[in-house]
């Protein structure tokens, strides 16, 4: 065989550079213990071990004992476990899936007492991903967002704000997984029952919108900042404007407010000193002076003069 005859070597995974087939959908299910590394060191391999038994039990009872048998790249992470399925399963695992999980979970933590409880996070999502029966098959960026959603911030303080004795299940889905499955009708919980987060997770550069759901809920579940809003005191004296900013991850309208004075002052707050106002008339206020104002201006104390000067 000459030089010329040779094949040409096989392509490499570089992207951009040829068009090809994109790997099979798969839903994705992955799932963490809450407060794994606070328990002792020995307890480790009982409650790695825990996780994929009560996972087995659950998807039977649920009468979803194929999905169990028939998932794809399993893995235990050690204080969770991760495996694909076929997506058309999807609705299925939203409900009845999840609440199954709470109750077999409530059953195994009363018949645990005094030894470890599960209380479990879970992440669902969809996406293309390798599945071919290879060593390394199962990953891909759906796989690392389900990840990132069973670490992000909203999934962790609902189950950390809820009662421990109740709530031992708190899900996190993807907008995809969420669209696809809940908001198209397949599932049989009504869309109501989902809360749209911006799901963030500490030190990754991570954002996305999600859809939390929690089958037992507890406590304080609807706190603000459960759900991911910003919420600071900020001190006074700052600029009122910066109370106005809509929360990251959220669209807010913005509200002018427009405060007028026809040739006087206008306060609502504690002025200690002289005031003077010049209005000049022919402005683009009507023809008279006065603040225009941003957001709420309340509570102003002034100390001093307030010489305003509007032209």
């Amino acid at each position: 065989m000459t030089e010329s005859d040779q094949p040409m070597p096989e392509a490499s995974a570089l992207p951009y550079s040829r068009s090809r087939h994109l790997p099979p959908y798969r839903g994705i299910v992955a799932v963490d213990a809450k407060d794994f590394t606070g328990y002792p060191a020995i307890e480790h391999g009982v409650i790695s071990k825990a996780v994929p038994q009560v996972l087995q039990w659950s998807f039977e009872r649920a009468g979803l004992a194929e999905v169990w048998q028939d998932r794809r790249f399993p893995n235990s992470t050690g204080d969770g476990y991760v495996f694909g399925f076929d997506p058309a399963w999807m609705p299925f695992l939203i409900h009845p899936w999840l609440n199954t999980l709470q109750d077999v979970l409530t059953e195994f933590n009363v018949h645990s007492v005094g030894t470890v409880r599960i209380r479990l996070r879970v992440s669902l999502n969809i996406g293309p991903l390798p599945d071919a029966g290879g060593e390394f098959d199962g990953n891909g960026t759906p796989r690392n967002d389900t990840h990132r959603l069973l670490d992000s911030r909203p999934v962790k303080a609902m189950l950390a704000a809820s009662n421990e004795s109740i709530t031992h299940v708190a899900a996190i889905l993807s907008d995809r997984c969420y669209q696809d499955a809940v908001a198209g009708g397949f599932t049989g919980r009504h869309p109501d029952h989902f809360i749209e987060v911006p799901a963030t997770v500490e030190g990754k550069r991570f954002d996305q919108q999600a859809w939390l759901y929690v089958p037992a809920p507890s406590g304080n579940l609807y706190d603000r900042r459960i759900l991911g809003d910003v919420v600071v005191e900020e001190p006074k004296g700052q600029d009122d404007r910066k109370r106005d900013r809509p929360a990251e991850g959220r669209r807010a309208p913005r509200t002018v407010v427009t405060q007028r004075g026809d040739g006087s002052n206008l306060n609502s707050g504690t002025v200690h000193g002289g005031q003077s106002v010049t209005n000049v008339r022919g402005d683009s206020y009507g023809g008279f002076g006065g603040d225009f104002v941003r957001g709420d201006k309340s509570g102003d104390t002034v100390h001093g003069d307030k010489n305003e000067h509007h032209r």
